[in-house]
């Protein structure tokens, strides 16, 4: 991934499900969070990015309806996503979108929160999916690390 060092301090991951409409298992969420960190952080685009210095980010999953209230104030746009990130360590996911895309990706609800969390990991470190190019850089980065953790979990 990088030749960069491992980091002498990981940030810590909190993970909590604030919602009761669909069923996760947030133990192997957290886990691919947790597993997925170190390369997150060795991928920050600089110095300054905010995952350089957290010393924990919290991820909630909540419903549709909280996370198209935060789209709404914060964003602009009230509408539900499936992860919304704050620069200052918190990732929310938004459950039932996250279930839809499963879905169509073809994947499982799991899996695919926990791609969500590795996806405000690297916002956090930096990266960004405005435009196209950006987009395609940092999904490929996304899926290669959610990858090693998965490897990661099943050598475990």
């Amino acid at each position: 991934m990088s030749s960069n060092p491992p980091p002498e301090h990981l940030p810590e991951l909190l993970l909590v499900n604030r919602q009761r409409t669909v069923s996760y298992d947030v133990k192997f969420i957290r886990r691919i969070g947790e597993l997925a960190m170190p390369h997150c952080v060795a991928a920050c685009k600089s110095d300054e990015a905010a995952l350089a210095s957290l010393r924990s980010v919290e991820v909630s999953i909540v419903s549709d309806k909280t996370i198209a209230k935060v789209h709404g104030e914060f964003f602009d746009d009230p509408t539900p996503t499936d992860v919304i990130t704050f620069l200052h360590g918190e990732l929310v996911l938004g459950a039932e979108t996250i279930r839809a895309n499963a879905k169509t990706y073809r994947q499982s609800p799991n899996d695919e929160a926990a791609l969500c969390v590795v996806h405000g990991l690297l916002h956090l470190a930096g990266w960004n999916d405005l435009r196209k190019r950006e987009a395609e850089s940092m999904a490929k980065r996304q899926e290669k690390i959610f990858q090693l953790a998965r490897a990661a979990l099943k050598s475990a």
